[in-house]
C-alpha cells in the first residue's frame, strides 16, 4: 500500500501530478527497510527462545496492540543446574508429572505485557517451573500513519526523481562548486524517521 495518498502530495512536498507508482515503490521500500510486510496493523505468529531467568520476550513487529495466543514450552532442568538448585522440590514434583519439555497454553491476560516497548514477561506458576520457548499470536503495527513515514515515503521520492545519471545536484563553473545528491533513496534523514518501525528480529 502507499504510505501518502495523492491528496496529501503537496503537503508533503511532492508536485499534485505525481505519479502514483513513485509513491507505491517508495512505500515498497520503506517495507523493505523495516524488514516487514507492512507498517499497518496485522496479525503475526513467531516462535522464540526465552531466557530462563528473564522470562521475557521482546516481539518483532510493533507497536504492539495485543497478544492474542500464546503457547510455550516448560524447560527441561538438569540436576546440576544451579538455578533449579533452589526449586529442587518443585521441578521433582514436575518431573514425576512428566511436565518439562511439554507444551502447554498460557492465558495471556496472565502476562505482564508492555505495549510501548513490544515485550511481555511470563508470571511465576504454582510450582516454580519457567519457559524456555514460545509461539506467539499477536497483533502489532500502526492502526494510522504518522507523519513520520509521510514524510519519510515523501522525501524517498524526492529522491529518486532528482537522481540524474551523474548524480549531479548542481554545478557551478566560475567556483569549480559542485554538489552531488545522495547515493542512497534511503538516506540518513529517512533512516532516522523510519528507525522506530524496524523489525526487532529479522523475519
Amino acid at each position: 500500500m502507499g504510505y501518502l495518498l495523492p491528496a496529501d502530495y503537496v503537503a508533503f512536498g511532492l508536485t499534485a501530478d505525481t505519479a502514483d507508482a513513485w509513491v507505491t515503490t517508495a512505500s515498497a521500500m520503506i517495507e523493505a527497510y523495516c524488514r516487514r510486510p507492512s507498517l499497518m496493523s496485522a496479525s503475526y505468529t513467531e516462535r522464540m527462545r526465552i531466557p530462563l531467568r528473564a522470562q521475557s520476550v521482546r516481539l518483532s513487529y510493533g507497536p504492539l496492540i495485543s497478544v492474542d495466543a500464546v503457547r510455550a514450552q516448560y524447560s527441561r532442568p538438569g540436576y546440576g543446574d544451579d538455578f533449579y538448585g533452589d526449586f529442587a522440590y518443585q521441578t521433582g514434583f514436575a518431573v514425576a508429572f512428566a511436565l518439562p519439555g511439554q507444551w502447554v497454553d498460557v492465558d495471556p491476560t496472565t502476562l505482564y505485557v508492555s505495549l510501548p516497548t513490544g515485550e511481555f514477561r511470563f508470571p511465576w506458576n504454582v510450582m516454580g517451573m519457567r519457559y524456555t520457548e514460545a509461539e506467539v499470536t499477536y497483533t502489532g503495527g500502526l492502526t494510522t500513519v504518522p507523519n513520520a513515514v509521510q514524510v519519510a515515503c515523501a522525501q524517498i521520492v524526492r529522491n529518486a526523481q532528482a537522481t540524474p545519471g551523474l548524480n549531479v545536484k548542481s554545478s557551478k563553473m566560475d567556483t569549480l562548486q559542485t554538489q552531488y545528491f545522495s547515493d542512497s533513496l534511503i538516506d540518513s534523514q529517512v533512516q532516522a524517521l523510519l528507525r522506530p518501525y524496524v523489525a526487532e528480529r529479522l523475519g
